[in-house]
């Protein structure tokens, strides 16, 4: 099984992170912010990767070192556990409705970190959590993961909407690029023969 771990400590953060991608959907996320807990408990679920999260965080300042922070955990954990990708799909994409919103995105794990994103979230934060944190989180993990991300908002006016079609479509996507293809399961996905 692709599985890893990742220990991250600085003066803002203190974060344990395990994650199977060869899971079956199963979470235990504890990072002192609910919605963003909640958030990783859905990417978990659609991804069907096993994810377990604790992180001690300057909660108290706000919750923008702590989401990015797990960002980049989240990251280097997918990462370490893909090794060499032999194997892998490599692309995914994922068009998702949630409601009113409809969330595309499109990613390659190509090892080359590229995040563009064209977001509208009216509402400047959902509960305590600010909505501009959740373009914090994606660059985060892209950088850290190596992964070229797209993220286009089609349709939303409701945020925690948006913001949860964002994280299942983005689960929806790696899960595909993740799986291995049994045809060419020795194979690196790229003419350079390496990514």
């Amino acid at each position: 099984m692709r599985k890893s771990e990742i220990i991250r400590k600085t003066n803002e953060t203190d974060i344990k992170l395990t994650l199977n991608v060869d899971g079956k959907g199963e979470s235990k996320i504890d990072t002192g912010c609910g919605f963003l807990d909640h958030m990783l408990t859905l990417l978990a679920k659609h991804g069907k990767f096993d994810l377990f999260v604790k992180c001690v965080g300057d909660v108290d300042v706000d919750f923008h070192h702590t989401t990015e922070d797990v960002g980049i955990c989240l990251g280097l954990a997918l990462k370490e556990a893909l090794d060499d990708k032999k194997g892998i799909n490599r692309y995914g994409s994922c068009i998702l409705p949630m409601d009113e919103s409809l969330v595309l995105t499109a990613l390659d794990l190509s090892g080359r970190s590229f995040f563009v994103k064209d977001l509208d979230i009216k509402a400047s934060k959902v509960g305590d959590f600010d909505t501009e944190l959740v373009e914090e989180f994606w660059q985060a993990f892209s950088s850290n993961a190596g992964c070229t991300l797209h993220i286009k908002q089609i349709s939303g006016t409701n945020a925690h909407h948006v913001i949860e079609a964002i994280f299942k479509s983005v689960a929806r996507s790696l899960r595909t690029a993740v799986a291995i293809d049994e045809n060419f399961k020795s194979e690196i996905p790229s003419s350079k023969g390496v990514l």
